[in-house]
């Protein structure tokens, strides 16, 4: 039956990496222990095959559902009383991060208070080089990660998150409805973004999905679409949008090279205008832009200072060396980004205004 989940039991025969063995064959898997608590060797569980039976690049690996041995006596003591992936076996109670009122609610408030910019990444593999150019371009700014649908959606599977919060790179963590596990929980994109200007004092936002991108082979059935929603979110609130762009030099798929699929599709079905970041030596990617009525901001990028770094620099299988202009997409996103929130850079270009 199309979409019954793919469950077996297994048992584990590694803690650290993570295997279990299902049917005698020993098989990568991941467990979200924030969830359903730490795994040992010998621990009986269930675990879901589906993305590992299908041979998934970024998910192929099985997903521990539940631990029977130590799991099913869990879950803590609190005062939440609004559950997360609601209606599923994993439901569980989060206090989220939404205030009682906002400052977007008085139009009054507008004029005094100062606009949190956000860039909206339309992938994961955007985060580490935005935010590390973000800070390159404005050391001690606070710039926190909004983390929505359209890739993976537990906070704590993200290795990423991790390493840039070690760094002082990121400010925080919020996983927002359907994504769950962050620092702090949002039932809704525009009540995270929200929280993070209003009551988290945060400098400046970057949203998107987790990682492991949606695919289909569909116009509007792609995780690229989180962009969209995300983008309407800060638009709502007024907030200043930027939107990073998807772009490749080397992806093997002609419907992501140079401007993807992807990111042409947001800009067409965008409500409102938004500043597309571009790097200042791509006018192949200024060309590409101009059926679109949005501003476009170009700036320098630093690819040999983020090379030098040891932050992630592979995507898709594919090198910073073997695919700059994805890289440089994000970078460039990041130094807008700080550029708009201290008043530096020219003002945004319109490539195509509408009269």
């Amino acid at each position: 039956m199309p979409g019954r989940l793919k469950l077996r039991r297994g048992l584990v025969v590694s803690a650290d990496p993570l295997e279990v063995e299902v049917e005698g064959e020993r098989r990568r898997a991941w467990a979200d222990e924030a969830l359903l608590g730490e795994m040992d060797e010998g621990d009986e569980v269930v675990v879901n095959t589906a993305a590992r039976d299908l041979g998934l690049g970024s998910g192929g690996f099985d997903v521990v559902h539940v631990n029977l041995t130590r799991g099913l006596a869990g879950g803590g003591e609190g005062d939440e009383h609004v559950m997360k992936l609601n209606y599923t076996s994993l439901q569980h109670p989060v206090d989220p991060v939404e205030l009682p009122s906002s400052r977007f609610q008085s139009p009054d408030d507008q004029g005094t208070t100062r606009l949190t910019p956000v860039a909206v990444l339309p992938l994961h593999g955007h985060l580490a080089p935005a935010a590390w150019a973000a800070a390159q371009a404005a050391p001690g700014l606070r710039v926190g990660y909004v983390q929505t649908g359209g890739g993976a959606l537990p906070g704590s599977f993200s290795r990423d998150v991790k390493q840039l919060r070690d760094r002082g790179l990121l400010t925080g963590h919020i996983t927002a409805a359907p994504a769950y596990g962050g620092e702090q929980e949002a039932l809704s994109a525009v009540g995270a973004l929200d929280a993070a200007a209003t009551g988290l004092d945060w400098d400046a936002i970057l949203i998107a999905p987790g990682p492991g991108i949606i695919g289909s082979d569909t116009a509007y059935g792609h995780g690229g679409m989180a962009a969209l929603a995300n983008a309407h979110a800060a638009l709502s609130l007024g907030l200043p949008t930027l939107i990073s762009p998807r772009l490749s030099t080397s992806d093997p798929r002609d419907r992501h090279r140079g401007l993807s699929h992807h990111t042409q599709t947001v800009l067409q079905l965008l409500l409102a205008p938004v500043e597309v970041a571009i790097p200042d030596d791509a006018p192949e990617v200024a060309a590409a832009l101009e059926p679109f009525s949005h501003h476009v901001g170009q700036v320098a990028v630093d690819l040999k200072g983020y090379a030098a770094t040891d932050l992630p620099k592979t995507t898709m299988g594919r090198s910073l060396q073997e695919d700059p202009l994805f890289f440089a997409a994000a970078l460039a996103t990041g130094s807008l980004l700080a550029d708009r929130l201290v008043g530096r850079g020219d003002p945004p270009q319109t490539l195509n205004p509408e009269p």
